[in-house]
């Protein structure tokens, strides 16, 4: 059981790090700030919830996910390298792909309230 609990403190230090050092994923927190925000101000349904907590969830694990394969490649070579930059790319596109599903999932949700 100590051992689970110990988990959960490298989880917080994980993310902390992430907030300490990871500019894209204070922006992408600062997005979701804004869009709870924007939730409760228009009272949008616990489904519509759903769908805005799932998005956000997968577009700041895949930005840690991504922060974490970066920090993994600098550790590897902080030289140029070819390869290293197709893995970064990758990396980053994949959270570009889900915050621009995550984008779409907004606009669904909340166009009805701002028109």
């Amino acid at each position: 059981m100590k051992a689970f609990f110990r988990g959960f403190g490298y989880a917080f230090a994980g993310i902390a790090v992430l907030l300490k050092t990871g500019l894209n994923f204070k922006i992408q927190l600062i997005a979701f700030c804004f869009v709870c925000f924007a939730g409760f101000y228009f009272k949008i349904t616990s489904t519509e919830w759903l769908m805005i907590m799932g998005v956000s969830a997968l577009v700041l694990s895949l930005e840690a996910l991504n922060t974490s394969i970066e920090k993994l490649c600098d550790l590897y070579s902080t030289e140029e390298n070819d390869k290293i930059k197709i893995i970064k790319d990758i990396a980053a596109g994949a959270v570009l792909i889900a915050s621009f599903f995550a984008g779409i999932v907004g606009v669904v949700i909340f166009w009805k309230y701002i028109i």
